[in-house]
């Protein structure tokens, strides 16, 4: 893992053309290698775009692999390259969906779907403002030790376990007014889990933001994160109105659609080598 860290630390003194183009190298080596993953990224492709020529897919998912490795190449800029460089790289629009809201003293979820800029842009975001964000311990202690020294370089997020659970995020949220970022748009199985449409497939989603909204009374500001070129583009959207509702599983499928037309937008950009329809109803047959 030390031999990997160098490299990533070399990396970062690259342009970013230059890393671009070995992540094209590179992703282009995955999609031919990565058997099982690309299998996952095909099948992903074919249930929410049953109409898309399988041409057509294999060309969203080679370039998915590409965005993957350039994420991966990536992690050496943004644990180590200066935060100028950083807020550079990130064109930020919108940020007074958020700031507005925090000069009100009002609390806010910010709805971060996974998109292949989201490190990127997160720690350009976190310069201007602090976050609550929930992190997943990694197997490998010298990686999960990097991530999360990596996620707290500007002494400005306030990082909670998985296992700690809702009590303890919204406490965080109120005691430091920052806002709670949240990627709830994978299979985190069954449990906290409601069947809703995905693309016009029944798809296990977790209902986290709507609960969370309601128990900490915040609003939702949706935020997506896009590769622009050898930039990215981080772009707020107005406050979801009359959210939460009464209806969980509404609010839930609310969500979904959102992210349905964000992805329409830049579909090779999404997560489409990850599992998001592991997780089936009872007695309906597996995907994967």
């Amino acid at each position: 893992m030390k031999f990997v860290f160098v490299l990533l630390w070399l990396i970062r003194l690259l342009p970013m053309a230059v890393i671009g183009a070995i992540a094209w190298l590179g992703g282009t080596l995955a999609w031919m290698l990565a058997r099982e993953r690309r299998r996952v990224g095909m099948i992903n492709l074919r249930l929410c775009f049953p109409d898309m020529p399988r041409r057509e897919r294999q060309r969203l998912v080679r370039a998915n692999f590409r965005h993957m490795i350039r994420l991966a190449l990536e992690y050496g800029v943004v644990w180590w390259s200066s935060a100028r460089r950083l807020r550079r790289l990130v064109e930020i629009k919108n940020l007074h969906y958020v700031t507005d809201l925090l000069d009100r003293g009002e609390n806010v979820i910010l709805f971060y779907p996974h998109f292949v800029g989201f490190e990127l842009c997160v720690y350009a975001l976190n310069q201007y403002i602090p976050l609550v964000s929930v992190y997943a311990h990694q197997k490998n202690e010298a990686l999960d030790a990097q991530i999360y020294r990596g996620r707290q370089r500007y002494n400005n997020a306030f990082i909670v376990s998985r296992q700690e659970g809702l009590r303890t995020i919204i406490k965080a949220m109120r005691r430091d007014h920052a806002p709670f970022l949240y990627l709830p748009d994978q299979d985190y199985g069954p449990r906290d889990s409601v069947f809703v449409k995905f693309f016009g497939v029944e798809t296990a989603t977790i209902t986290g933001m709507s609960r969370i909204s309601g128990l900490a009374r915040a609003h939702v500001v949706p935020a997506i994160a896009r590769r622009v070129g050898n930039h990215c583009e981080l772009e707020f959207y107005p406050p979801w109105e009359n959210y939460p509702s009464s209806d969980v599983e509404a609010d839930t499928l609310r969500m979904n659609q959102f992210l349905e037309q964000r992805i329409l937008e830049t579909p090779d950009q999404y997560f489409w080598l990850h599992k998001r329809f592991k997780t089936r109803p009872n007695g309906q047959p597996r995907f994967y």
